[in-house]
């Protein structure tokens, strides 16, 4: 597929301040294009933008906030006067037992992986169909194959990969193309929030070859970049994730029977587990909805 180059074209990335984000971000900058950061953490994202090799400008908005995301939208077109490309990219993930899990934090994870995606593609559209740009959704591994202990997260990326699929064939036709991206544990401030609970580091470790390791961030945005440039409906953050789509019709079964096991020698140990949002980034998204409480 040929590609096409960055050099001034417009992209947003959402859940630009950290991780997957801004490392893409810095790399989408690097070869030339404007980059629009959309995040919760204005100091985060300032500092981001400042850092950058380009053009580029940040904005403060919740992925789920229709109204806010709509200004984002109008606001970017004003200042760069296009859009190109859109990330979204944000997410925030939570661990545990489903019966014990924070219904908070879960209906969370919903919302912003989910309905924020969604959000943020309501908003961009009208400009991704006038430049007849890209629309990039950040799924997972955990869209391809179930997880016991992360009901909320796969939930949400099962739906954001369908979404995107369903989004794909209606606006094709309007020269927008719709891509999917995939991406297994990559080391970022949520995965390592993650680990920092002893049950679900220890049972991600007891995952089969290669599911179990951590990758490392830059040459999955790397990938991510290349999908970029070609317009690509399918991205895979790590090489072996293309090959899973082909056995993906076998694996409930299969987590089924070997979850089982898993959670039954696990099961001493799970009172106690942190039921809320994970990493820098759920810190940030659960003070920023403790400001809106009070």
């Amino acid at each position: 597929m040929s590609r096409v180059g960055l050099e001034g074209q417009v992209a947003v990335v959402t859940g630009a301040a950290r991780g997957v984000g801004e490392l893409l971000a810095r790399k989408l900058s690097a070869r030339g294009a404007k980059v629009a950061l959309v995040g919760l953490e204005p100091e985060a994202l300032k500092e981001v933008s400042g850092r950058l090799h380009s053009d580029s400008g940040h904005w403060y908005a919740d992925v789920t906030d229709h109204v806010a995301m709509a200004r984002v939208a109008r606001e970017v077109k004003e200042r760069f006067g296009k859009v190109d490309i859109v990330v979204a990219n944000a997410g925030v993930a939570n661990g545990g037992p489903f019966l014990d899990s924070d219904p908070e934090a879960w209906r969370r994870v919903i919302e912003v992986n989910l309905i924020g995606s969604a959000v943020t593609a309501r908003a961009f559209l009208p400009v991704l169909i006038e430049s007849r740009g890209y629309l990039l959704q950040v799924a997972s591994l955990a869209a391809i194959t179930p997880a016991p202990m992360m009901t909320a997260y796969c939930a949400s990326k099962s739906g954001v990969e369908a979404y995107a699929h369903s989004l794909r064939a209606e606006v094709g036709h309007q020269g927008v193309r719709v891509g999917v991206a995939y991406l297994s544990w990559t080391d970022t401030d949520m995965v390592r929030g993650a680990d920092q609970d002893e049950v679900m580091r220890e049972l991600r470790q007891r995952l089969p070859w290669p599911s179990n390791k951590t990758y490392p961030l830059g040459p999955a945005v790397d990938r991510i970049v290349a999908g970029i440039e070609r317009r690509a409906g399918h991205v895979y953050g790590q090489w072996w994730l293309r090959g899973m789509q082909g056995v993906r019709g076998y694996l409930p079964g299969l987590i089924g029977t070997v979850g089982r096991r898993e959670m039954r020698r696990f099961a001493p140990r799970l009172q106690g587990m942190r039921t809320g949002l994970v990493g820098a980034g759920g810190a940030a998204d659960e003070q920023e909805r403790a400001v809106r409480r009070n």
